[in-house]
């Protein structure tokens, strides 16, 4: 595996996704929602990354699979995958990752990577409280949350210096 595709602590990527699958298969079968086999290879693709991926990267892989799919199906598949919680869609990229929470009501806050292009999902409890508490003190009811941050990785960072 290349070193770009490593977010910013090692892990073992297989098993990574692997777990994303079943934790599909599980979330969907406790839904009662079909995950078919393009939902799940979209999925998979998605996963098989820690760079984010718009649709027409899926659907190019896709083709490359000798899928004969179309834009639309792509769309389908990844409002599917998002309304089921099993990726997020990174707004300010048009694209999506992989939920490393999926079947957990949490916010999401994303570590974008300028550099590489790598994207890290966090838990931060105490910023959603804060961004609860902030909006709250507004009256105001949020019903979605996410936070992009955008910087450089440790990897960018150190390839920064050594410029």
């Amino acid at each position: 595996m290349a070193a770009s595709a490593i977010p910013y602590r090692p892990h073992n990527h297989d098993a990574c996704v692997a777990q994303a699958l079943a934790d599909a298969r599980a979330i969907c079968q406790r839904h009662n929602a079909r995950l078919t086999p393009t939902r799940e290879r979209v999925l998979e693709l998605i996963w098989q990354s820690h760079k984010p991926l718009g649709a027409y990267d899926v659907l190019a892989v896709l083709a490359e699979d000798g899928h004969n799919a179309a834009p639309p199906t792509v769309y389908r598949a990844l409002d599917f995958l998002q309304q089921h919680g099993l990726v997020h869609r990174i707004a300010s990229l048009n694209s999506f990752v992989g939920c490393t929470h999926a079947g957990k009501s949490h916010n999401g806050l994303f570590l974008i990577c300028r550099g590489c292009g790598n994207v890290l999902e966090l838990t931060a409890p105490a910023v959603a409280q804060a961004v609860s508490d902030a909006a709250q003190a507004q009256t105001f009811e949020p019903e979605d949350t996410v936070i992009e941050v955008a910087g450089l990785c440790p990897r960018c960072q150190a390839d920064h210096r050594d410029d």
